[in-house]
C-alpha cells in the first residue's frame, strides 16, 4: 500500500511538471502573438491616419493577419484549458487510487 502512495505522488508530480511546462510554453506563444498584434495595430492605426490609398488597402491584409493571430490565441487557450482539465482528472484519479480508501471518508470516533 505504501508503494501505491509513493507511486501516486510521483505520478502526480510528473503530471504537475508536464502541466507547468505546457502552461509556460503556451503562455510564451500567446505573449509573442500579442506582442506581434501590438505592432500590427500600431501599423494599422498609422496607415489609417495617413489616409494614403496604398496604406489603407494594405490595412486589409494587416487586419486579416490580426484576426488570424486572435484565432491562434483562442486556440492556444482552448488547448490549455483542455490540457488542464485532463491533468486535473488524471491527478484526482491518482489520488483516489493512491489513498487506498477509494474516495471514502474516514469516520472519527469519540468527541
Amino acid at each position: 500500500m505504501e508503494d501505491d502512495v509513493f507511486s501516486g505522488l510521483a505520478n502526480s508530480q510528473h503530471i504537475e511538471s508536464k502541466v507547468v511546462q505546457t502552461f509556460q510554453k503556451s503562455f510564451v506563444q500567446v505573449q509573442n502573438i500579442l506582442d506581434q498584434n501590438r505592432v500590427l495595430i500600431s501599423e494599422i492605426n498609422q496607415n489609417h491616419e495617413s489616409k494614403i490609398p496604398d496604406n489603407l488597402s494594405r490595412n486589409v491584409g494587416l487586419i486579416r493577419e490580426l484576426n488570424n493571430n486572435i484565432r491562434r490565441v483562442v486556440d492556444l487557450y482552448t488547448d490549455l484549458s483542455n490540457s488542464f482539465a485532463k491533468s486535473m482528472e488524471a491527478s484526482s484519479e491518482g489520488e483516489t487510487k493512491s489513498d487506498g480508501r477509494g474516495g471514502h471518508k474516514r469516520v472519527r470516533s469519540g468527541n
